[in-house]
């Protein structure tokens, strides 16, 4: 719900459907959210589509009723064109109406404050807790930088560009970035707040820039620090980083050359090819072609939404 809060708190009115529980395979995690809007109009979505119509229509009567509804979906085969997850899952949603509540969340949420919100329906108490978003860091103010930039808010991450150089590292160049630091980039990691969910990709390819701050990087918990450039550059890199008292240990944590082997040569390829390693990485992700596996498509991440009960409120 948390991705929709923008718009959400731009209606005057809505109905938000949230998936609270998933058994078996879906297309869609515990906390996907889909909301309908005050003119009909909708965004999000709690499936691939295979409910989506349905919970359309639960949202709608909530929208009038203003009482929740728990509604569950699994799969049917007495009907092609019966409500169900035609992936063979089966999930629970939640619907409810706005209230001031849940805006007040909503707008924390925005704020960035981490919080825990509350929802009751048919006798079951449900939480979700909203944690400020992964920041993504990237060091180095060129072409693939905006791409990376662009491509890493889109997946969720509070990204911040930096570069020790103003002519480049301008606001206008990457529209897309959160923030645009002016500073080297060794000192603005020294200086910033970073945790065990924090990526950092370096573009840099100038060693002034890059050893320093990826000793920085590799001195840290952080869940990703990539580096761009060539075999060549990566051995010369490291070599340089051994020499600088970084231990074998923090070196096998360097994912350098960046990126998953996509054979892209843009900078929109190149990140795209950084973002699918970013990915791989978060969810565990092998970055094999589905059509070469035979494991499950969707994995069991650790749930956004959890059942609890004796839960406190928003606000108390």
């Amino acid at each position: 719900m948390r991705d929709l809060a923008s718009a959400l708190l731009s209606w005057d009115r809505f109905a938000v459907a949230s998936v609270v529980a998933v058994r078996g395979s879906a297309p869609r995690p515990v906390g996907a959210a889909m909301a309908v809007g005050p003119s009909g109009e909708v965004i999000g979505s709690v499936s691939g589509g295979c409910v989506e119509a349905e919970v359309y229509d639960l949202a709608c009567q909530v929208l009038s009723t203003s009482e929740p509804v728990l509604a569950s979906f699994g799969y049917s085969d007495d009907t092609a064109f019966a409500v169900g997850l035609t992936c063979g899952g089966s999930l629970d949603v939640l619907v409810q109406r706005d209230s001031p509540a849940l805006r007040a969340a909503l707008s924390a949420s925005v704020a960035g404050h981490p919080l825990s919100v509350r929802f009751e329906a048919e006798g079951r108490v449900f939480t979700e807790s909203w944690m400020p978003p992964p920041r993504l860091l990237v060091f180095g103010a060129i072409d693939h930088a905006a791409a990376v930039a662009e491509i890493g808010h889109f997946l969720g991450y509070h990204v911040t560009v930096c570069d020790a150089r103003p002519v480049f590292a301008t606001a206008e160049r990457f529209p897309a970035a959160h923030s645009v630091v002016v500073d080297w980039p060794h000192r603005y990691l020294a200086s910033t707040r970073t945790d065990d969910s924090t990526a950092v990709v370096v573009l840099t390819h100038d060693p002034k820039f890059d050893i320093p701050v990826l000793v920085e990087a590799l001195s840290r918990p952080l869940a990703f620090v990539g580096a761009l450039g060539s075999r060549r550059t990566h051995l010369e890199r490291l070599g340089r980083l051994r020499e600088a008292g970084v231990t074998e240990a923090a070196l096998a944590r360097l994912r350098s050359p960046v990126g998953l082997d996509l054979g892209g040569r843009t900078p929109a390829e190149t990140a795209v090819s950084i973002a699918a390693e970013l990915v791989a990485l978060r969810h565990g992700g092998t970055g094999l072609p589905l059509s070469d596996l035979t494991t499950a498509i969707h994995r069991s991440p650790a749930p956004f939404l959890l059942t609890q009960r004796n839960c406190l409120p928003i606000g108390s």
